[in-house]
């Protein structure tokens, strides 16, 4: 017998689609996004979805590229805000050659950008925060572009549950998308499931770090080890 669940109705969380498709096109990726979507949903969760492409989001990698000789950028006006509150980020994309998409590509790349920021603990600004990763694509490079995508929050402060990707592909060359008719996408089994568990390891670590008031501020504190701090670290030490 399983545990029930805790109540998550105080989580929020953000998906970020990065299909190259501007809205109302189909993307394939939000598909898959929305059973995830769904099911945070029915936990009470408050969930913000975007394509990164509907946005004027420009590239570099600093918080605000207006300041850098760009004309527009939604990115520290819309896209950031939604990220910086939310408990849970989910990053969805496509596969392209076997990888990312350059639109995954410029989002990790902007997220990047803010990583000099810190939270209210003097800690990185994405501590206490959790992410994971969906896939979709008629071709190999699932687990190739997630590990790339886990691998980039991680470093960048982000917490990593067990199992925080899932993804389709289907027959591996051209072939039908995953919302396209007799794909077989929505029915597979081995999706559904590694979604579905995705899905609650987010929201079970998302709650854990919540109660906890996050990580404890000791051993990594930018500031204190810019002052001297080495928090018991000794080169010295044999």
């Amino acid at each position: 017998m399983t545990d029930q669940p805790a109540d998550h109705s105080d989580l929020t969380a953000v998906y970020i689609n990065c299909t190259l498709k501007r809205s109302p096109e189909l993307s394939h990726t939000q598909g898959l996004m929305d059973r995830s979507i769904a099911l945070m949903r029915a936990q009470g969760v408050a969930v913000e979805s975007l394509r990164l492409v509907d946005h004027e989001v420009a590239l570099g990698v600093y918080p605000d590229m207006r300041a850098h000789g760009w004309q527009h950028d939604e990115w520290a006006d819309r896209v950031w805000p939604l990220i910086e509150r939310a408990d849970i980020l989910v990053v969805g994309g496509p596969l392209w050659l076997g990888d990312n998409s350059s639109v995954t590509r410029m989002l990790i790349e902007r997220l990047y950008a803010m990583s000099g920021l810190f939270n209210a603990k003097g800690q990185y600004v994405f501590y206490g925060k959790v992410a994971g990763a969906l896939i979709t694509g008629n071709e190999d490079g699932v687990k190739h572009a997630a590990m790339s995508t886990l691998y980039s929050l991680q470093h960048i402060g982000y917490s990593i549950p067990p199992a925080a990707d899932a993804g389709w592909i289907g027959e591996v060359g051209p072939g039908p998308s995953y919302l396209d008719e007799g794909s077989g996408g929505p029915e597979n089994d081995f999706t559904n499931r590694n979604t579905t568990f995705m899905t609650w390891n987010l929201l079970h670590l998302a709650r854990l770090l919540k109660d906890a008031g996050g990580y404890p501020a000791y051993g990594n504190l930018r500031r204190e080890w810019n002052d001297g701090e080495r928090f018991g670290f000794n080169p010295e030490y044999r």
